[in-house]
């Protein structure tokens, strides 16, 4: 469960449920590009200050469980996530520019669902298979 904490006249308890693909659902996302890009996504978060609290890959998309404050705007969010993640990595990995054709990583859509204390545990389990199949 998403902890409970309080701001300014607020308490609140914020948790996302958020996934996006790789651009033409290419399978790019294992090996050293899927510890690249998770080592990324902490670091962003951190920096951005919200947190990432489980994550997973399957080569071609990425699931995200966040936890953020009433600041945090979704698009925003996801936003960072995806942008920078997509400049260090082909910094890092300048062969994924050429399995993509392109200048894109990401596809420019997402899914993204609240996450409740009924839910939580659910999705942390699905998240967690992601691999395994």
């Amino acid at each position: 469960m998403a902890e409970i904490r309080r701001g300014r006249g607020y308490v609140y308890a914020l948790e996302y449920h958020i996934v996006w693909c790789v651009k033409y659902r290419h399978q790019v996302l294992s090996d050293e590009v899927d510890t690249g890009l998770k080592e990324i996504l902490l670091q962003v978060a951190s920096d951005y200050n919200f947190s990432i609290s489980e994550m997973e890959t399957d080569q071609d998309h990425i699931h995200v469980l966040a936890e953020c404050t009433p600041q945090h705007s979704i698009p925003n969010m996801v936003k960072v996530l995806k942008g920078i993640s997509a400049r260090l990595l082909f910094k890092e990995f300048p062969q994924l520019k050429n399995k993509l054709g392109g200048d894109h990583l990401w596809s420019p859509s997402y899914f993204v669902a609240t996450v409740s204390q009924h839910t939580e545990e659910q999705i942390r389990k699905y998240i967690q298979s992601q691999k395994v199949k």
